[in-house]
């Protein structure tokens, strides 16, 4: 029985292989691509082989007589490719982590999807049959199937048929043999794409997603490898799906933050399929009523071809949206007068209010309550954070603080505080109010089993609740009939996030809940409540002024040198006591202004970018404190993303990082939380 030595790389942050020996192959099968059951020091764990032979490799650290045996293969055929093999290389290369970590993100585990929360909507209810194009839309599709152009996106408010204009080019591309990748967001909350692909393509569609468990997903895996399924709809990770003869990949709600992972490798999957487009040469089309600002950029300059969608197809005209000042008004909670009044006048016609709240927002930011003046960082223009302990008002990308002023800056004016609340609060406060009426709260924190978030959706579209009340899941489902008023709490919330997507996101946020409550009901209202109606997020989207925002969020983020305009990768400093992440965050420092002025100092083709490229930090994470480990962040910001990776790839090996502190590498954040 002949022998055979395998490299094996694991899912652990160690970027090596490590040899085992095969005594069982009587068939001389090649292993390679396949998992092996192994046992690594004590622990049993699952590893991926991704090369082999018949000879001890020369650079094996230890003798022949100590390779230890697999305990068995768990894989007839492999499961990944030689396409996915090298796409893990460079997972591993441009997002900093082991090969081992990158192939274990690709390959189907029973790992949970959703990370980071993002604001999509579902554009309609699609069709099962084909439709009928308008001239807009088989414009798109005939530009998207036979343009040189690799990159399209498709932009058009909720309600002009991205959606069939999405099937459509797959139906032409799978008739031409080809497989397609088609991504949503948050696949729990995008039943009906997946329900119309599943019937209008049949058994050639695949479904991959976290509600499957890891054999159902392994079972899709296979079917794809034998090109049993050439259309793949999924979420962020269905980016890796094995697609023999990929002809396209589709990025649905290219904005939505859920395509960002929040764990090791924190890959984005927009990123990844572009990679994997550019190096098939095929087109990514991705499409959204509210693009992120990077990808914006590029329509504006040419860098991506743009197919725009005016004409809303089933009519029905915009919601009336209105904004209520909170500001000067005296109210007793959440909920002002303004919308207590829409409240009631909706339960007396027997129809459902849904109340929105983008929870993720810090309770401790400055604000003055008569002008609604904010204050900001000099530096960085991000909001101050209050810290109660120190009595400072501090920056999370810098580190620069200040005392809270007595009176607002502004105005002159005494009446100054800090303000928010979460949907707990509201909830109390909404039971309080309406006593008949019947109420549901979605939030992460209210669910607590599988399937019970679809349950509580469903019961709301059956007419069972007169009043929901949740964060952005309740909005990915806005789609029920009976829905006549949709107010957004506190729009303000995420403003003050301490982040420079903040308002990108708000604006997002605002425009796709107004898109969503006129596409389903002609006599909709969408009520915003906000400390801030001159802001511009706020005020450009409720007046419907898409493009004015985009114009002036792209020059603020240029003056600032924010992405699009330079690029960022960030180092997190985790440890059990405050002084260990410190300290741990200080001494990166001092080696990476060490790596910076050597670069600097190079003459290299990196000297120039190095000139414009800054350390940010070290500071305190705006969330100081997760899971009972202190948090400190840098962030690297230049114009070269190669610089960047130079940085981070020196820092990594030449920094011994203490044992108690853990250092996350994050290309291309899109939270700074």
């Amino acid at each position: 029985m002949s022998k055979r030595f395998l490299q094996i790389v694991l899912n652990i942050p160690i970027n090596q292989s490590f040899t085992y020996l095969d005594c069982e192959n009587a068939e001389n099968k090649s292993r390679v691509g396949c998992r092996a059951d192994l046992k690594f020091g004590n622990r049993r764990m699952t590893g991926f082989v991704i090369s082999e032979s018949d000879a001890l490799p020369s650079d094996c650290p230890v003798e022949e007589s100590k390779i230890r045996p697999i305990l068995r293969i768990l894989d007839d055929e492999p499961i990944f490719t030689e396409e996915l093999s090298e796409l893990a290389a460079w997972v591993s290369h441009y997002y900093l982590c082991s090969v081992g970590e990158s192939v274990s993100a690709m390959i189907p585990s029973g790992k949970r999807e959703s990370d980071a929360g993002g604001f999509s909507f579902l554009e309609e209810s699609p069709e099962t049959k084909a439709r009928e194009l308008s001239d807009e839309q088989k414009q798109a599709v005939d530009e998207v199937v036979t343009s040189d152009s690799n990159l399209h996106y498709l932009y058009g408010a909720t309600g002009t048929g991205k959606t069939e204009v999405f099937m459509q080019v797959c139906e032409r591309l799978l008739s031409q043999g080809k497989g397609v990748i088609y991504l949503v967001p948050e696949i729990g909350l995008t039943k009906q794409v997946i329900e119309a692909v599943v019937s209008r393509f049949g058994n050639t569609a695949a479904v991959l997603h976290s509600g499957l468990t890891p054999s159902q997903k392994l079972s899709e895996w296979r079917r794809i490898l034998n090109r049993e399924a050439r259309i793949v709809i999924g979420a962020r990770s269905a980016v890796f799906a094995p697609v023999p003869d990929l002809g396209m990949i589709i990025i649905d709600e290219e904005h939505d933050g859920s395509y960002k992972s929040g764990n090791t490798p924190r890959y984005h999957a927009r990123q990844v399929a572009m990679y994997r487009c550019s190096k098939k040469k095929i087109p990514l089309l991705m499409g959204s009523a509210t693009p992120s600002v990077e990808a914006w950029h590029l329509m504006e300059t040419g860098g991506i071809k743009k197919h725009v969608l005016t004409r809303r197809l089933a009519g029905g005209a915009m919601p009336q949206i209105k904004c209520v000042n909170l500001s000067g008004l005296s109210i007793d909670g959440a909920i002002s007068p303004v919308l207590q009044k829409e409240i009631e006048e909706t339960l007396a016609q027997k129809r459902q209010t849904i109340l929105f709240l983008n929870r993720r927002g810090f309770t401790h930011f400055f604000r003055c309550n008569s002008c609604g003046f904010e204050l900001k960082c000099k530096n960085c223009s991000v909001s101050l954070t209050f810290h109660k302990a120190e009595k400072r008002l501090r920056c999370h990308y810098c580190g620069y603080s200040v005392a809270p002023p007595q009176q607002c800056p502004e105005c002159g004016s005494l009446d100054v505080g800090y303000s928010g609340f979460g949907t707990e609060f509201i909830e109390t406060e909404v039971k309080a109010k309406f006593p008949n009426a019947r109420v549901v709260r979605v939030d992460t924190d209210s669910l607590n089993h599988k399937g019970e978030l679809t349950e509580k959706l469903d019961a709301f579209k059956k007419g069972e609740y007169d009043i929901m009340l949740g964060t952005q899941m309740v909005a990915k489902g806005l789609n029920f009939p009976n829905l006549k008023l949709v107010g957004v709490v506190l729009a303000d919330t995420g403003l003050h996030l301490p982040d420079f997507r903040a308002a990108e996101r708000t604006f997002a946020l605002i425009t796709q809940v107004a898109g969503r409550a006129g596409r389903f009901f002609p006599d909709g209202k969408v009520l915003v409540q906000t400390y801030c109606p001159d802001s511009e997020p706020i005020a450009y989207a409720v007046a419907g002024k898409t493009e004015a925002f985009y114009e002036s969020e792209v020059k603020t983020r240029e003056m600032l040198n924010f992405p699009p305009f330079a690029r960022m990768l960030r180092l997190v400093f985790r440890a059990p006591s405050e002084k260990q992440a410190a300290s741990g965050a200080n001494g990166a420092a001092a080696i990476l202004y060490k790596i910076l002025a050597g670069a600097r100092a190079n003459a290299s083709k990196l000297q120039e970018a190095a000139r414009h490229t800054e350390i940010l930090g070290p500071a305190e994470c705006p969330l100081s404190k997760i899971a009972a480990n202190y948090r400190q962040q840098i962030i690297l910001r230049g114009p070269s993303v190669s610089l960047l990776h130079y940085m981070a790839h020196t820092f990594r090996e030449n920094f011994k990082s203490p044992s108690e502190v853990y250092i996350e590498y994050d290309v291309d954040p899109v939270s700074l939380l």
